[in-house]
């Protein structure tokens, strides 16, 4: 395992000088492993071991490549890992979400145009008392993912829209038993824009926090 993780950070070193960009096809497997001094059984692993996390796409009869690097790519791993979490983790997934939320809205908030705000407020309209459970926990993601791509961070996107997904099922679940459930969403949802329409950024942050903690305690709650 040592000479493993020996191989992955010298092609990691590779990368981060710039010898390997993203998209660039590493050296055949032979000359590779002796420009590293490795064997190509140690290579061979390494390779593997990249792949899995998305760093390098492995394509067959064509060589090995380093992936875009993109945030989406680099941590569709982390999104794997969340999905096959048991239900009682979902809790502290919340917790995170509590923690990150609030931080989108503090960056989107000085960078919210007018533009944004009325769509913002669109997509409030689309909700009202009548609105379905399903379509409702959709409008939350969709709104959330816009106010975190205000945010101007990629990473923290992605991030947020794993956690997103990996929560859709409590939030539906609450949907269906909590009364006032769309109701209450919408309420918070229009704080929030209202406070980025103020470029209030503390404002915006304090209520996606309130919007966040709403459901992780009655999350808490109902798993008693």
């Amino acid at each position: 395992m040592a000479v493993t993780d020996e191989a992955i950070l010298k092609i990691k070193a590779m990368i981060r000088s710039g010898e390997l960009r993203p998209g660039d096809r590493l050296p055949p497997e032979k000359e590779l492993s002796e420009a590293l001094g490795l064997s190509r059984s140690s290579l061979r692993e390494a390779v593997k071991a990249l792949e899995v996390i998305r760093v390098l796409d492995v394509r067959r009869g064509d060589g090995t490549y380093v992936t875009s690097l993109t945030p989406d790519i680099l941590l569709d791993a982390m999104s794997f890992v969340v999905d096959i979490h048991q239900d009682s983790s979902v809790l502290e997934l919340f917790e995170v979400r509590r923690i990150l939320e609030p931080a989108a809205a503090t960056l989107a908030a000085p960078r919210t145009t007018a533009d944004d705000i009325a769509h913002l407020n669109d997509l409030l309209a689309q909700v009202h008392g009548t609105t379905s459970v399903d379509d409702l926990v959709a409008h939350d993601q969709v709104f959330h993912r816009y106010i975190a791509e205000l945010a101007g961070n990629a990473y923290l996107t992605s991030l947020l829209e794993t956690l997103s997904s990996s929560t859709m099922r409590a939030r539906i679940w609450r949907g269906l038993s909590e009364e006032g459930a769309v109701e209450r969403t919408l309420t918070e949802h229009r704080a929030i824009v209202e406070a980025l329409a103020r470029g209030d950024a503390t404002l915006a942050a304090a209520h996606a926090t309130v919007h966040i903690n709403g459901v992780a305690e009655w999350l808490r709650q109902a798993m008693g």
